[in-house]
């Protein structure tokens, strides 16, 4: 098997090398089948390691020796252990049903060899980030998926606001990209490598000052704070939304975003040293999480909820993090995978059905043309929403409870508000796009359809997923299946610690965790209830924009976060480079070019008078430097 895993995340490259070489001469078909072939074989093979690794432990394969400067050593090897086994079957999984669905999506697109080219490339970057033994394979799995997310956000490049859109993302990860890189060169500087083995087998013996493991854990986490979206580096992934469907199903849901949960969860035993690293990391979170949650509120794209959904939950992962809660972060990034790729690829159906219309108030009725999208659409709704033994209902309840438990009733009512705004953004959104009336135009309503197999049977897999996924983590006080089954797989590498702010760990007990458990089950029940009322009984539309006023106002123009970098940063230094452009490039590199340029032809035009073909002044000049010599080399 080791032999092997090298294959995992290679044969995705091969398939972009394949398709981006070749692929503007082979049919949709062949394209299609190498993308979404290479995906499915990483995913088999996945599957083999999550078998071995389940049987005898973590594998290991040193590939070769990277390089060595000093007592640097970084090699190009590959840790297959209980966490990153978990993630490969995330990315590969969710993957392949994304490359899938792309094919009927992206079928009419010109450049679809291209965007199948990109995407091959975007997970063999990501599984470079989940599969490396060290830091700097990591990085350069990070900033892979960094470059990845640019080419596919800006994939329909012709549009402008669609290019600005990946370049705000390429800049704000870079943001945080240069914390990680800080942090990577204080790991090495305090530890002496930057493999984790290496590292977490070395914390008790160097026993670092708790200042340099808060500062790691901080430069650390200013690097998931970029590439997880979250205060104040999260406005670059909601305008992700502009990139083709598919791939807000792939950023948003398996992906990109969760690698800060991944680098989080897998330095835990930093983490867990530090109190205060992990007191900020719960605190950014839950300010995200109702930041998020309350901006979705009043949004009417249905891309753009979905994308402040995912900065919302996002959110509450980290809570659940800077609660020492690391399993449980890890199951709602398994469980949010699952309903946020089916509801990101159900509007992706919508929009494909309603000719891309993404306004919401342009939709209504649409059940009855996209029975099937309805239906997968409504599942991933109410498991996002907490809906009783769907996905969402296990993995939240679980994060709510560690929550309370490290944190009290202050932390978890904080992180309940979120839940519950969660829960009313998603049906507002189910009912007005799938009941009521239709609102569109006649044009649209005479050409909805229902979406090609291979765009719903990625669809109906993921519903299934989103149902089903809960059981893998389920509460030990059900007594249902194997009570936290998932949480003894991860926990040679990641265990819930469950700090409290004093730092001692923290249990509930079983009559508590019903209570909490039938409170938060009750709202999320309340509020579908009501927003069936509202939405769909009383069929209640958003007022148009020019209409909103108050905070209602506040909200649809996202708390004018937007405006204010606008203002404090982008045009700022875009004046700061129009006056470097024109008194540095225009007046000054440019005439010192053209001034060194005219003066050699000034020049050169004074020398030119001496070559005007009189024979006198040849014969002058031969005789003259003849008589020169003669004086050198005899006086």
């Amino acid at each position: 098997m080791e032999a092997l895993i090298p294959l995992i995340p290679f044969l995705p490259f091969l398939g972009f090398v394949v398709n981006g070489l070749f692929g503007r001469n082979l049919s949709k078909t062949s394209v299609g089948l190498i993308g979404s072939g290479a995906l499915l074989a990483s995913f088999l093979l996945s599957i083999a390691c999550f078998n071995q690794v389940a049987a005898s432990g973590p594998i290991q394969v040193l590939w070769y020796n990277f390089f060595t400067v000093g007592n640097f050593q970084v090699n190009f090897a590959f840790l297959v252990d209980q966490l990153s086994v978990w993630m490969m079957l995330i990315v590969t999984g969710i993957g392949f049903l994304i490359h899938v669905y792309s094919i009927g999506y992206m079928h009419d697109d010109a450049g679809f060899w291209k965007f199948f080219a990109y995407l091959n490339l975007f997970i063999f970057s990501m599984l470079l980030l989940v599969m490396g033994d060290n830091l700097v394979m990591l990085f350069f799995g990070w900033e892979g998926v960094g470059l990845c997310s640019y080419l596919l956000i800006g994939f329909w490049y012709q549009n402008k606001e669609y290019s600005k859109a990946a370049r705000k993302a390429f800049i704000m990860n870079r943001i945080g990209d240069l914390g990680l890189l800080l942090g990577i060169f204080l790991i090495f500087k305090t530890f002496g490598s930057v493999a984790y083995t290496d590292i977490f087998a070395r914390i008790a013996g160097v026993n670092p000052d708790p200042a340099i493991i808060t500062t790691i854990c901080l430069l650390l986490f200013i690097g998931a704070m970029g590439k997880s979206a979250q205060i104040p580096l999260y406005t670059w992934l909601p305008d992700a939304m502009a990139g083709p469907t598919p791939v807000s199903a792939l950023i948003h849901a398996a992906t990109m975003v969760t690698a800060g949960i991944y680098l989080v969860a897998r330095c835990n035993p930093l983490y867990s040293l530090s109190p205060d690293a992990l007191h900020l990391v719960a605190l950014v979170g839950l300010l995200t999480s109702i930041w998020a949650a309350l901006i979705g509120l009043r949004q009417n794209d249905i891309k753009k909820v979905l994308a402040y959904s995912t900065v919302s939950q996002l959110g509450l992962m980290f809570v659940a993090l800077g609660m020492g809660a690391y399993v449980s972060a890890m199951f709602h990034v398994t469980t949010h995978a699952f309903f946020k790729a089916l509801l990101f690829l159900g509007a992706g159906s919508v929009i494909h059905a309603m000719g891309g219309e993404q306004d919401i108030r342009n939709m209504g009725g649409l059940r009855k043309a996209l029975p099937i999208t309805c239906w997968v659409f409504l599942i991933g709704t109410f498991a996002i929403s907490g809906f009783p033994l769907l996905a969402g209902f296990f993995s939240k309840d679980e994060i709510f409870a560690n929550t309370y438990a490290a944190g009290g009733r202050l932390w978890w009512g904080f992180a309940g508000l979120g839940g519950m705004l969660t829960a009313i953004y998603m049906c507002r959104l189910l009912f007005l796009t799938f009941f009521g009336n239709f609102r569109g135009t006649e044009e649209q309503k005479h050409h909805l359809h229902e979406s090609p197999w291979v765009m719903t049977i990625p669809l109906i897999v993921l519903a299934v997923l989103s149902v089903a996924g809960g059981f893998l983590n389920v509460p030990h006080f059900l007594h249902i299946g194997t009570p936290q089954w998932m949480a003894h797989f991860l926990e040679p590498v990641v265990h819930n610690s469950n700090l409290s702010h004093g730092g001692a760990p923290h249990h509930l007990e079983e009559s508590t965790e019903w209570s909490l458990m039938i409170f938060t089950t009750s709202m999320a029940l309340l509020i579908i209830v009501v927003s069936y009322f509202v939405y769909a009984v009383r069929r209640s539309l958003p007022v148009a924009d020019a209409e909103q006023t108050g905070i209602s106002k506040i909200l649809a123009h996202k708390f004018y976060v937007d405006e204010m970098y606008d203002f404090l940063f982008v045009k700022p230094i875009e004046k700061i480079s129009q006056l470097l452009h024109y008194f540095g490039d225009t007046r000054g590199i440019d005439n010192l070019v053209n001034g060194v340029g005219r003066g050699v032809e000034g020049l050169g035009g004074q020398f030119r008078k001496l070559q005007n073909g009189n024979m006198e002044y040849y014969l002058l000049g031969m005789v003259a430097g003849a008589v020169l010599l003669f004086l050198t080399l005899y006086m």
